[in-house]
């Protein structure tokens, strides 16, 4: 057996944690089930996170970090249009071979939804302060325009939706929502 750093640890639990909770949601997932996946007890997960929360938020964070360095890496040294293009398809990309990545933001939403609702904020804020990076993100290669920022991200969230209900890119629905973008979105 590899010995591993408690960073590498983890790092490996919040990998466990994004599969485990993109496919049962926070309060669908077991801390037992994170700890079987990575190969520790429940104490010792305990050791690197305090709770739960803390395990949802760093998985939730991660999500939003990897988005967030697909749209940076994508757009380097494009703007405008080069970058749209560029951003939206490097996001189909990775929420076509990655799917536990688009699952885990609908996990995120509802969460931050179900846990504002019964007064538990940390979840909002947390989760808002990574979307407003990446918003960030994606404002400087549109030129810093909200209102392509405003497009893009609209149809990103329409894009999670179709797939989250199984339209495959190319279904008729995805030509008749948006017609215009989505030659750009699959080059």
């Amino acid at each position: 057996m590899v010995r591993m750093s408690a960073d590498e640890r983890r790092e490996s639990v919040i990998n466990a944690a994004m599969s485990e909770f993109a496919r049962g949601g926070y309060y669908g997932t077991s801390t037992e089930a994170i700890a079987k996946r990575v190969g520790v007890s429940q104490p010792y997960l305990f050791r690197l996170f305090p709770n739960k929360q803390a395990i949802f938020l760093a998985a939730a964070g991660r999500c939003v970090q990897d988005m967030r360095s697909v749209f940076t890496e994508s757009a380097k040294g494009l703007h405008g249009d080069e970058a749209l293009e560029a951003m939206g398809a490097a996001y189909m990309r990775l929420i076509t071979e990655q799917p536990d990545k688009l699952q885990m933001q609908l996990q995120i939403y509802v969460t931050v939804a179900a846990a504002e609702a019964a007064g538990e904020s940390e979840f909002g804020e947390s989760v808002r302060a990574g979307w407003l990076e990446l918003w960030d993100a994606v404002q400087e290669p549109l030129d810093n325009d909200p209102a392509e920022v405003t497009l893009f991200m609209a149809y990103g969230m329409l894009i999670n939706t179709l797939s989250a209900m199984g339209f495959p890119p190319g279904h008729r629905i995805w030509d008749a929502c948006y017609p215009a973008v989505r030659p750009r979105l699959q080059k």
